[in-house]
C-alpha cells in the first residue's frame, strides 16, 4: 500500500470567501484529473459553496462561544452573571431601600407631684420584622432590629390633666427598616443527593432570611460550602454566659463562632432566579466511621494500631460533612424577601401604617391591650438605597473591580469597588469617588494656612438615588451601613470620611440644521434622544467633565443632521433642583466644562424638560 500523501490544509481562512477559495485550491491541487469544472453554475461549485457556508457558520459560533466565555467581551446577560460568580461577585437582582423609622407608643404616668414618671410596666418589646407600610399598602418595610422601649427610649409628655400634671407619656425609639415583601416556601427532600439544589420561583430575591427544617434544625448560609463555621450573635444573659452577663447593658449580644454542618450557598442564575445549593454529605454515619483515622492506618510504630476494618476510599470524603450535609428526608421552610426598585425610595412621612407585629413581652401584672393600640410609626427622612437590577455593563465592571480588590481596600479603585459591591440588603451606592484627605501644614511658618495631603485618611464621596431614580444625598442609615461594611476591608491605618458629593443640575439648548430631504421633526427627536443617552445617570461620574466638542460630534452623527449651529449648557438650581449654583462659563476652557475642586457631578434631572432643541434654516 502506497504511503498516504501529506496534504496541505490551510487553517487561517475563517470566512465564506476564504473557505471557498481554499476548497477550490485544494481540489485543483490534489484532484486535478477528477474534477475541473469550477464554473459558478457547476454542480461541483454548489457543493463547494455549501461546504463553505457550513464552515462559515461553524466558525462564527466557535468565535461567539469563545467570546462569551470572556467576561470582558461577553454580551449575553446569563453568561455575564455566570462569569461574575467565578470572579467572586454576586450580581444584584434588586436592592431594597432603607430608612430610619421613628416608633412611638403611649404609656400611663405613675407617681405624683415631682415624682411623676412613665410607667415602664407598659413599655413594649417588639421583635424585629415588624411590618410597616404606607396608607395604600403599595410599599412594605420591615424593621431590622428588636425594639425595646425599656431601653433608653426618648420620653416626652403626651397628655396632662386639669392641674397640668402629665397623665400619659410618649416613648420614642428609632430603628432601621428595610423594604421588601416576605415570602415563605416549603421544599421537601427524600433520599439525600450530593450538592442538591432548590430554585426559588421569584426573579427578584433580595435576601435569604432563614432556612429551617421540620426536624428542628436551622440551615445557615455561607460564602462557600467548605466554610464550616459562622459567626453567631447570642443574647448576653446569665443563661448563655454567667461571667459576661454583668456587661449586658453595654454589650447586649455575644459574638461566637459556631460550627455548621448544615449549610448552603445562594447564587443568582442567568435567568435572575436564586438557587440554593446544599452540601455533599449523604451519610448518616459519623465522619470518623466513613474515613478512618490516619493514625490507625499504615505502617507505624509497634505500639500504635495499624489496622482498620475498611479500606480508605478517597471518594468517601465527599460523603462526610467536609462540604456540608445534604437534606435528608425532611422539609425545609425558606423565608426570604423580594422586591428592589427606586419606587421604594419613598419620601418623608409616608410610612405611617403598622402591620404585622410580634411582641416579646407579656406583663401579667398589667393589661397591654390598650397600650399596643397606641403603637405608631413615621419616617422623618426619605428612604434611600432602593434600585432595580444591575445593568449588564455594571455587573461586568463591578465583577472585574471586585476581583482586582481581592477582599481588601488599598487603592482608590479598591474603595470604589467595595462601595458598589456592598450587599444589596444594606442599600445601594449610586456613585462613589475617593480622594486623599488634607490637613494643615503646621511646619510651614510662612503660610500656616496651606494644606498638605493627609496620608492616614481618605475622603469617600457618595450619592444615592431617590424614588424617581434621581441623584440625592445618602441618609444616615445608609452611610452607617457603608462605614461598617468598608471597615472590614480597609487598612488599619486608613480613616474614612464619608461625605456627599455636590449635585450640579444642568439644562441643554441646541440648534441644528437638518438635511433638506429629511423630516426635520424626526431628526430633532433623534437628537434629543441621543443627548438623553449621553447624559444618562448611569454614564455620569463624580468629577467628570463635559466636552462640548464631543457633544457636537455626537449630534453630527445623528442621521439627517447637516450641522449643529449652537449648543448651550446652563445651570439649573433651587425649587425641585439642587441648591448648588455653578458658574459654567468660568469652569469652561477649550470647550470643556470642568468640575469644581470640591467633588461634584453633573446631572440632567428632568431630561424631557431640560433638553430642548430647535430647527433653524440654513
Amino acid at each position: 500500500m502506497s504511503e498516504m500523501i501529506k496534504k496541505d490544509v490551510r487553517y487561517l481562512g475563517k470566512d465564506f470567501a476564504q473557505f471557498r477559495q481554499n476548497l477550490i485550491t485544494f481540489a485543483k491541487q490534489y484532484f486535478p484529473g477528477t474534477y475541473q469544472d469550477f464554473n459558478e453554475t457547476s454542480p461541483g461549485m454548489m457543493f463547494i459553496e455549501m461546504a463553505s457556508y457550513v464552515g462559515d457558520v461553524l466558525s462564527f459560533y466557535a468565535d461567539q462561544n469563545f467570546r462569551e466565555s470572556l467576561l470582558s467581551d461577553a454580551q449575553e446577560e446569563s453568561n455575564i452573571i455566570a462569569l461574575s460568580h467565578l470572579f467572586g461577585y454576586k450580581p444584584k437582582v434588586g436592592t431594597p431601600a432603607q430608612v430610619k423609622l421613628d416608633v412611638y407608643q403611649l404609656v400611663p404616668a405613675i407617681g405624683s407631684g415631682d415624682n411623676i414618671a412613665p410607667d415602664y410596666r407598659y413599655a413594649l418589646s417588639i421583635q424585629n420584622g415588624m411590618v410597616v407600610t404606607d396608607e395604600d399598602d403599595k410599599v412594605t418595610f420591615r424593621t431590622a432590629a428588636n425594639i425595646d422601649f425599656n431601653d433608653n427610649a426618648e420620653v416626652s409628655v403626651y397628655e396632662v390633666n386639669g392641674s397640668g400634671e402629665p397623665t400619659r407619656f410618649t416613648l420614642k425609639k428609632q430603628v432601621t427598616a428595610v423594604s421588601g415583601q416576605l415570602v415563605t416556601n416549603e421544599f421537601t427532600f427524600e433520599d439525600p443527593k450530593q450538592y442538591d439544589k432548590i430554585l426559588l420561583p421569584e426573579h427578584n430575591v433580595l435576601d435569604i432570611l432563614s432556612v429551617s427544617s421540620d426536624t428542628g434544625y436551622e440551615w445557615n448560609q455561607v460564602n462557600y460550602l467548605a466554610q464550616d463555621t459562622i459567626f453567631e450573635d447570642i443574647a448576653n444573659v446569665p443563661f448563655n454566659d454567667p461571667e459576661l452577663a454583668e456587661f449586658r447593658s453595654t454589650v447586649p449580644y455575644i459574638l461566637k463562632l459556631k460550627r455548621t454542618p448544615r449549610r448552603f450557598v445562594a447564587r443568582v442564575r442567568g435567568d435572575l432566579r436564586t438557587e440554593l445549593q446544599f452540601g455533599a454529605g449523604i451519610s448518616s454515619d459519623a465522619d470518623e466511621e466513613i474515613i478512618p483515622n490516619p493514625k490507625n492506618v499504615g505502617a507505624g510504630l509497634e505500639y500504635l494500631r495499624r489496622t482498620t476494618t475498611s479500606a480508605i476510599d478517597p471518594t468517601n470524603f465527599l460523603a462526610t460533612s467536609t462540604y456540608g450535609l445534604a437534606p435528608n428526608n425532611e422539609t425545609l421552610t425558606v423565608s426570604y424577601t423580594v422586591g428592589g426598585d427606586v419606587s421604594e425610595n419613598v419620601g418623608v412621612n409616608v410610612l405611617t401604617k403598622v402591620g404585622e407585629v410580634t411582641y416579646l413581652n407579656d406583663n401579667p401584672t398589667v393589661d397591654l391591650a390598650d397600650t399596643k393600640a397606641t403603637l405608631a410609626v413615621n419616617n422623618a427622612e426619605a428612604a434611600q438605597g432602593g434600585n432595580k437590577k444591575e445593568s449588564i455593563e455594571s455587573i461586568r465592571q463591578n465583577a472585574i473591580a471586585s476581583f482586582a480588590a481581592q477582599n481588601r481596600a488599598i487603592t482608590r479603585e479598591d474603595y470604589i469597588a467595595r462601595c458598589y459591591a456592598m450587599p444589596s440588603r444594606f442599600g445601594t451606592i449610586a456613585k462613589a469617588y475617593v480622594i486623599q484627605d488634607t490637613q494643615q501644614d503646621t511646619m510651614d511658618q510662612l503660610y500656616p494656612r496651606d494644606t498638605i495631603p493627609n496620608p492616614l485618611a481618605l475622603n469617600l464621596y457618595v450619592l444615592g438615588l431617590d424614588g424617581n431614580g434621581k441623584l440625592t444625598e445618602l441618609n444616615q442609615a445608609l452611610k452607617e451601613n457603608l462605614r461598617t461594611y468598608i471597615s472590614n476591608f480597609r487598612m488599619l491605618t486608613d480613616a474614612i470620611n464619608i461625605k456627599s458629593a455636590h449635585i450640579v443640575n444642568i439644562g441643554i439648548d441646541f440648534e441644528i440644521i437638518p438635511l433638506p430631504d429629511k423630516n426635520s421633526n424626526e431628526v430633532l427627536v433623534n437628537c434629543i434622544e441621543r443627548l438623553k443617552v449621553l447624559f444618562n445617570t448611569d454614564r455620569m461620574q463624580i468629577n467628570g467633565s463635559i466636552n462640548r466638542s464631543s457633544l457636537v460630534s455626537e449630534l453630527d452623527r445623528v442621521e439627517g443632521v447637516q450641522s449643529v449651529a449652537n449648543i448651550t449648557i446652563y445651570n439649573k438650581y433651587n425649587g425641585t433642583y439642587s441648591n448648588v449654583v455653578y458658574d459654567l462659563a468660568t469652569a469652561e476652557k477649550n470647550n470643556i466644562i470642568y468640575p469644581s475642586l470640591d467633588p461634584m457631578i453633573f446631572e440632567i434631572k428632568y431630561p424631557n424638560a431640560d433638553i430642548k432643541g430647535r430647527i433653524i434654516k440654513p
